[in-house]
């Protein structure tokens, strides 16, 4: 039998290992072999993608990092407050927003199954001592709980010291786009969200927007 690599020519016996060498430059130098050249600008466009991919959101996380977490924004400040004509708790009275236009209003919203609001009860008292004798209205809307609860956790801090209104299935809740509980609204004279505090409202905190509203001609009664 015959080796079949002495019938190629390829491979014959009159191949060098010369022969060998220029077979594998001729490869190397192959067109299909070849490997494109980058250039500046192609590495430059890829450069600007990835920033204009990679900046919007350092900023974004820059700017979450920024922002104080209990501070959520609400449409309603500056907007005339959400009407309601309410029951009072353990009556049959019922108070209108309407009918208190001329004075300041501090709505709180409040549950007895809420820990911050035992924070925040004795400063709604203490603001109370201050500002009710110069026309300050105190109401307090019952969130989501019972009335003999809300009884109950009031007699621990010697009974109720302003009206307590239900709201029944939190329609006004959902009106006022509350997100829990304790939260505070201060409504001026004509009747328009003032300001709304989120979570624990402290009477020294209430100070400056208070007296702002009080101050305005004619509201300091």
């Amino acid at each position: 039998m015959t080796d079949d690599r002495s019938m190629d020519p390829m491979n014959g016996p009159d191949r060098t290992d010369n022969d060998a060498a220029r077979d594998i430059d001729a490869g190397a130098a192959s067109p299909h072999n070849a490997t494109a050249p980058r250039t500046p600008g192609m590495s430059w466009r890829r450069s600007l993608i990835g920033l204009g991919i990679a900046l919007p959101l350092v900023l974004l996380f820059g700017w979450g990092l920024s922002r104080d977490p209990f501070v959520i924004i609400s449409p309603l400040p500056g907007r005339p407050a959400p009407g309601f004509a309410l029951q009072v708790m353990g009556t049959d009275s019922v108070i209108d927003l309407q009918s208190l236009r001329g004075h300041v209003v501090v709505l709180n919203f409040w549950a007895s199954w809420c820990g911050p609001c035992r924070i925040e009860h004795p400063q709604l008292q203490e603001a109370r001592r201050r500002w009710e004798h110069r026309g300050v209205k105190f109401l307090g809307v019952l969130y989501d709980d019972s009335e003999n609860n809300a009884r109950r956790w009031l007699a621990g801090y010697g009974g109720e010291e302003w009206p307590t209104l239900l709201d029944p299935r939190q329609r006004s809740a959902i009106d006022y786009g509350l997100y829990g509980v304790p939260e505070t609204f201060i409504i001026d004279q004509h009747g328009v969200v003032a300001h709304k505090q989120l979570s624990v409202v402290y009477a020294d905190s209430l100070a400056p927007i208070i007296e702002a509203l009080l101050s305005r001609s004619g509201a300091d009664e």
